[in-house]
């Protein structure tokens, strides 16, 4: 087990659950640094029974330093994790700095974890919208191989930091006294309302947010021929993203026996009530490590049998990003 653990943005809502899972899980450290930009410098966060002081982010913040968690963007990424390499800790980072990077290993534990052992230094978090989606869809590819995934996300304010989070209750709160949102952190009212992803449209049409889920996937799953399309939109919900997942299989697949296939999968809760209805819910998902699917039926649209649709819940904040990194963190310290 690392012997000195950098945190990287610990004052973020990632950072902060990083801090959480280090204390609850196998990451036991002798000693644990929280970094963070100078403005954040010298606040307070409780590591367990004890306060630990917040210092600011440097170059030479990762002498001794063992193992270095990033969650600061990708820019302060690009930055200083190749000086954290240096100094000799392994990095995860959670950013897309390197996530297309064909030297660095792109890992979800439950799928691929042979990946992680290859590193050379960094190892890359995927986005937490292709986490979930893959935590649903892996455990029925690797049995039949799917052919093509047509997702929609429904993606909850934590994905765009606390600020949005803090953004969509000061929002609510105003539209209900009858005063007008006013959006700062996000680019449009989020407050009763929902809108494309916030994130750069390229020439084809795409967010940024929908190629990360694409690209990242078939790095991942190992299969470029996967045909994927996505669109990804940000819903008033605090905490826990959402995935409509309809999927086409080289093979006639069953409801019954892709049931079967995710509850035997670790890190996936199967929850598929018909009667009475009872499906994964944003707010049943957030707070909890497993990913919850449920309306899991035949594709009438695909009458040869060979199409599923899903829908998924998964706390944005903990398997899509912190726990995931604290699982190939404890996967590479075993």
């Amino acid at each position: 087990m690392p012997e000195h653990i950098a945190v990287v943005g610990a004052t973020g809502a990632v950072g902060r659950e990083f801090i959480d899972l280090i204390s609850h899980r196998n990451l036991a450290s002798k000693k644990i640094t929280l970094l963070a930009s100078a403005r954040s410098a010298g606040q307070k966060i409780k590591v367990g029974s004890t306060d630990c002081t917040v210092s600011e982010l440097t170059a030479g913040s990762f002498a001794g330093v063992d193992l270095a968690l990033f969650s600061a963007g990708g820019n302060i990424s690009q930055k200083y994790a190749p000086a954290a390499v240096k100094a000799g800790a392994a990095v995860i980072d959670n950013s897309s700095a390197f996530r297309m990077d064909d030297n660095v290993p792109l890992v979800i534990p439950e799928i691929n974890p042979q990946a992680a052992k290859k590193h050379r230094g960094i190892i890359a978090n995927p986005n937490c919208s292709t986490i979930i989606m893959a935590m649903a869809v892996w455990p029925l590819h690797r049995v039949n191989p799917v052919t093509r995934m047509v997702v929609s996300t429904y993606q909850a304010a934590s994905g765009a930091g606390a600020a949005a989070m803090h953004e969509l209750e000061t929002q609510s709160q105003d539209v209900l006294d009858g005063k007008d949102a006013k959006p700062q952190v996000l680019p449009f009212q989020v407050a009763f309302n929902l809108f494309n992803h916030n994130s750069a449209i390229d020439d084809s049409g795409y967010n940024t947010e929908e190629i990360k889920m694409i690209k990242e996937t078939h790095k991942i799953f190992g299969d470029n021929s996967i045909r994927i399309t996505a669109t990804c939109v940000r819903v008033p919900v605090f905490r826990a993203h959402s995935e409509s997942i309809n999927l086409t299989f080289e093979r006639p697949m069953t409801p019954d026996e892709a049931r079967e296939l995710l509850q035997n999968s670790r890190g996936v809760t199967v929850v598929d009530q018909r009667d009475p209805q009872h499906f994964p819910m944003p707010i049943e998902a957030s707070g909890i490590d497993d990913c919850l699917v449920g309306r899991i039926r035949q594709d009438v649209s695909q009458p040869d049998g060979r199409g599923i649709d899903l829908f998924v819940c998964g706390d944005q904040i903990r398997k899509g990003a912190a726990l995931n990194a604290i699982q190939i963190a404890e996967l590479i310290s075993a």
